[in-house]
């Protein structure tokens, strides 16, 4: 009788997509779906943390965006991040079958105060997102082909961590 080895072969993948929304709806632009990194911490915070039971685990608040840069898994925040207290947007939160969390957010026209050309965008943990630049823990990041934001412009953008 032959032995049947069990294999497990698991792996996290972050996508994001975002649409860049005219003050009448219509959509200035799409990125598609891109892949992205997930970081050291948000291995470390957001899973490993979260499976031990630990206190310092954390959970995706918010969504923020970046003006430069392209994030490296060793990062802990975005590079030239937007620093309006409202550009740190709330997370919508749910699930998509068992192996994907999904989060959508939407950063409101009128939030920026000039007009900003973004190209990258992250989850974060904030523990004072009232507090403009105060300190989040990343999760996941990327960059994309950038996109110029008018103040009277919306972004509407969704995440998804798949476990595959």
């Amino acid at each position: 009788m032959k032995k049947k080895s069990l294999k497990e072969k698991s792996k996290l993948h972050g996508f994001f997509r975002l649409n860049v929304i005219n003050p009448d709806g219509t959509v200035a632009g799409d990125t598609g779906w891109k892949k992205n990194v997930i970081v050291q911490t948000g291995y470390q915070q957001y899973l490993q943390f979260a499976l031990i039971g630990s206190s310092g685990s954390k959970t995706a608040t918010h969504a923020a965006f970046g003006t430069a840069g392209t994030p490296a898994s060793t990062d802990a925040t975005l590079v030239n991040q937007l620093t309006e207290t409202a550009a740190k947007v709330p997370l919508t939160t749910g699930t998509i079958g068992s192996q994907t969390v999904q989060f959508t957010f939407t950063l409101s026209s009128g939030v920026i105060a000039a007009a900003s050309t973004i190209l990258n965008v992250g989850l974060y943990y904030y523990s004072n997102q009232s507090v403009v630049n105060s300190s989040g823990v990343m999760l996941a990041a990327t960059n994309y082909a950038s996109s110029s934001l008018a103040t009277n412009q919306a972004v509407n953008g969704t995440y998804q961590i798949r476990f595959a």
